[in-house]
């Protein structure tokens, strides 16, 4: 690791909207932060609501509206999306600017209309300008141009914090937003072309062991740093932030520490068992050259990150040697 930000000696804060005893709806439960987010609450005695895929089409507005008010929470999560790495949004631009518009909006205007107490939205470190100060603050939104190869998924989720923002502001719901840094870990999109780093890379080891190859290519130069959060240590502080955070601005959900792409590489190629050359392809976008978010203001608030990288990425991959997780899964990623 290159660099890490120190821990916060603030207090604890106060929990001013308990879950226990509420009736919570995680929307996209079958995503990656969905299922993570699914397990943390396991823990916590809350009525949990989930609709599959099949059941409802988040993109409906008038079939999420009808689904909200019969269901009635106290709580929604709003973990669904179409996420993809950076080959999966330039391919599928379209979808990733409408799905997760009309997702969000859908979800935003439900909860606005049945009156649910309280709503959760999530946006991404990677929607931050592609030259904000390091580590970022959550004050740098929109404050500069945004990374081009993730642009249309980027403006989605701009909208979707500032639609949240907007209706609390005018009409007082309590809606709040939270900015997580990148993320690994249990149910991730290990597909090559559709994938985030992380998978992306195991699943390139994996195979390069698999056929004996001698050299694994990786896209870009290596240089760019990077901030990754386990998936479960995420969920927490979502748990964490509904229970205790009121306010207008997101808050930023990072690990604290960051990595080159090569130094990654080099850490999932040893997991692997893959010592083979790792190529560097220039021609190939390198995408933001840092990604590292302040995460002082969640950190006063009590809450720390407790999966150790290493370990992580070993339980990662192991799981998805284990699992049928390296199956593509459609058009950049998951919706719903």
């Amino acid at each position: 690791m290159v660099a890490e930000l120190s821990g916060h000696t603030s207090p604890v804060s106060e929990v001013v909207f308990p879950l226990a005893g509420r009736r919570v709806w995680v929307a996209g439960h079958g995503g990656m932060v969905g299922s993570a987010l699914v397990r943390r609450l396991a823990e916590s005695d809350v009525e949990l609501v989930t609709a599959s895929r099949g059941e409802l089409d988040l993109r409906n507005s008038d079939a999420t509206l009808r689904w909200v008010k019969d269901t009635a929470p106290d709580m929604i999560f709003i973990a669904a999306g179409r996420v993809g790495g950076i080959d999966a949004n330039s391919r599928f631009p379209a979808d990733f600017i409408a799905d997760n518009l009309a997702i969000n909006m859908s979800v935003i205007s439900a909860a606005v209309r049945t009156d649910v107490p309280k709503l959760m939205v999530l946006g991404s470190s990677c929607i931050y300008p592609k030259h904000a100060a390091q580590p970022m603050r959550e004050s740098s939104l929109l404050t500069g141009a945004i990374e081009p190869t993730n642009v249309w998924y980027a403006m989605a989720k701009i909208s979707a914090i500032k639609l949240a923002e907007a209706y609390r502001i005018q009409y007082g719901h309590d809606f709040i937003s939270a900015m997580p840094t990148s993320l690994f870990g249990p149910n991730d999109n290990f597909d090559e072309g559709r994938g985030h780093v992380i998978p992306a890379l195991m699943s390139k080891a994996r195979d390069a062991v698999a056929s004996g190859a001698e050299s694994l290519e990786v896209w870009g130069s290596g240089t760019p740093l990077r901030e990754f959060l386990h998936v479960d240590d995420c969920a927490d502080a979502l748990v964490h932030l509904a229970e205790r955070y009121s306010d207008t601005e997101t808050v930023n959900v990072g690990s604290g520490s960051e990595i080159s792409i090569r130094e990654l590489a080099e850490k999932i190629c040893t997991i692997a068992g893959f010592d083979g050359e790792l190529r560097f392809d220039p021609s190939r976008p390198d995408g933001a050259p840092r990604k590292w978010v302040d995460s002082s203001r969640i950190r006063a608030m009590g809450w720390v990150p407790r999966v150790d990288f290493d370990g992580g990425l070993r339980d990662s991959y192991e799981r998805f040697l284990t699992t049928s997780s390296g199956a593509p899964r459609g058009s950049g990623g998951r919706v719903g």
